[in-house]
């Protein structure tokens, strides 16, 4: 069996986060030929793998979206009456009227020149007719060259040359699971979207803080990547999320519920075991795994431990993840601690978490997005309680939401954004260690209970196994 991996803006270009689960995904299936499908920024900005490759990934075919630079003429493209009733409704239709197997249809016949539809007159007079209807008071050329900014990226992806694959596997919405769905209808086998966190709402919540979009500009690339996901949702064979809430919300956003499997993230409690002879006496030490970008709120943290340090002098944290996704945070990170005169604070980077968990009395995360994190499982079955913010599946993961749950708490859940509250929280707890032991104890007990990897591998491998069954093996090698 041949399976396609397509990942946008991680494997094997950034470690940790979804990275992470692929590599596990790619170690564990050993008698599964895999491709990479990378969607990297430049050539500038991932020049390496950053990923140990292991030998059953026979390829790997980055699509660079810096390589190219968008052409004013180009190939005169001819459409049909029904292809441009479908680029209409694709780039000023409503989601639910998108005809998405017409705009799958379309990128398989024109391929090769998708680009090209952006200069054609088609393109123009479709922007002229939402140009009116929106009464827009910008000039219309930057009118006319935002919607091509919006679009441009997607008809470079999907003008790409397809690997060949008896199964596409997004590992998200958004351009990797729009590039599946092109590849799943052009080669006609299928396709399995897994998303981590739901990529539509956090591109709503990109857009809606950044000065990059103007206001006017926002609306449209919202309603873009929700048609992404939707065409994907329709696409798919298979649509798999992490917990309860997610599914809701791809439900909401025109997922077939019968195509969603809920499959939580998993761990192997014993690769633990070495986490639990804890260090006698000593300071307390606090720790965080992460990788040091914004949507992680780094600062926040920082905030509360400074706040922590106040109380307790001798308090330590150790930050552990990846420091070079984002340089520039990473920089404003430490000039923050600088300011505020915060000491003992380390930034590990890449390391062996294993190594440094014995030393850490509890777990911190700061984020104000996330899905299901591996971090608070790991920590878990090393038997640290967690501090974390009130996001994604964090609740359920340390207070449990089984009927059959009866562990009990393995963290504190805070306000996103709220240094004080965490910071109180953390308080409470390191003043009163038996209750941080029994958290560790409940944490440990509720993954070994609810959160094994080899359930998350036999469910992934089941669906590779019927799906794959279907495709008939057209592209094995």
């Amino acid at each position: 069996m041949r399976v396609c991996l397509i990942c946008e803006g991680s494997y094997p270009y950034v470690p940790g986060g979804v990275s992470s689960w692929v590599q596990m995904l790619c170690n564990q299936f050993q008698d599964v030929e895999f491709v990479v499908w990378a969607i990297a920024t430049t050539r500038e900005e991932m020049p390496e793998y950053k990923c140990r490759v292991p030998d059953n990934i026979k390829e790997i075919q980055t699509l660079y979206l810096g390589d190219v630079v968008f052409k004013k003429t180009g190939h005169k493209v001819r459409l049909t009456r029904a292809e441009k009733e479908t680029l209409k409704g694709l780039l000023i239709g409503s989601m639910d009227t998108i005809n998405w197997s017409g705009v799958l249809e379309l990128a398989k016949q024109h391929r090769q020149h998708l680009c090209d539809l952006l200069m054609s007159e088609s393109f123009f007079d479709i922007c002229v007719e939402e140009y009116h209807r929106l009464q827009s008071r910008k000039v219309f050329l930057q009118f006319l060259w935002n919607f091509r900014g919006i679009y441009f990226p997607l008809m470079y992806t999907l003008s790409q040359e397809i690997p060949k694959a008896d199964i596409y596997h997004a590992v998200s919405a958004g351009y990797a699971g729009i590039l599946g769905s092109c590849a799943s209808y052009t080669e006609g086998v299928p396709l399995i979207l897994s998303e981590h966190g739901i990529y539509t709402r956090e591109r709503e919540e990109d857009i809606i803080r950044s000065d990059w979009v103007e206001g006017e500009f926002k609306e449209p690339w919202i309603a873009f990547f929700k048609k992404l996901s939707f065409t994907a949702y329709q696409q798919s064979s298979v649509v798999t999320t992490l917990f309860e809430t997610n599914r809701s919300l791809q439900i909401e956003l025109k997922c077939p519920p019968e195509k969603i499997a809920v499959i939580p993230n998993g761990v192997n409690v014993r690769d633990f075991d070495c986490c639990l002879d804890k260090k006698e006496g000593g300071p307390v030490t606090l720790g965080t795994v992460l990788r040091v970008v914004p949507i992680k709120d780094v600062k926040t943290m920082l905030l509360a431990f400074d706040i922590v340090k106040r109380a307790v002098p001798e308090a330590r944290l150790k930050i552990m993840g990846n420091c070079e996704e984002d340089p520039v945070y990473y920089q404003e990170c430490v000039e923050f601690l600088e300011e505020l005169g915060t000491r003992d604070v380390e930034f590990l980077g890449l390391v062996n978490i294993k190594e440094h968990l014995p030393e850490v009395d509890l777990l911190l995360l700061s984020s104000i997005s996330e899905g299901q994190p591996l971090a608070i499982l790991e920590g878990m079955a090393a038997g640290i309680p967690y501090v974390t913010t009130n996001v994604g599946d964090c609740r359920a993961l340390l207070e449990g939401e089984r009927e059959d749950d009866h562990f009990g708490s393995a963290g504190l859940v805070v306000p996103v954004m709220n240094s004080e509250a965490m910071a109180q929280a953390i308080l409470r707890l390191i003043r009163d260690p038996e209750r941080m032991r029994r958290m560790g104890q409940a944490g440990r007990k509720r993954v070994e209970a609810y959160y094994s990897r080899q359930d998350m591998l036999d469910a992934y491998r089941g669906i590779y196994e019927r799906l794959g069954e279907k495709s008939h093996g057209r592209n094995r090698i």
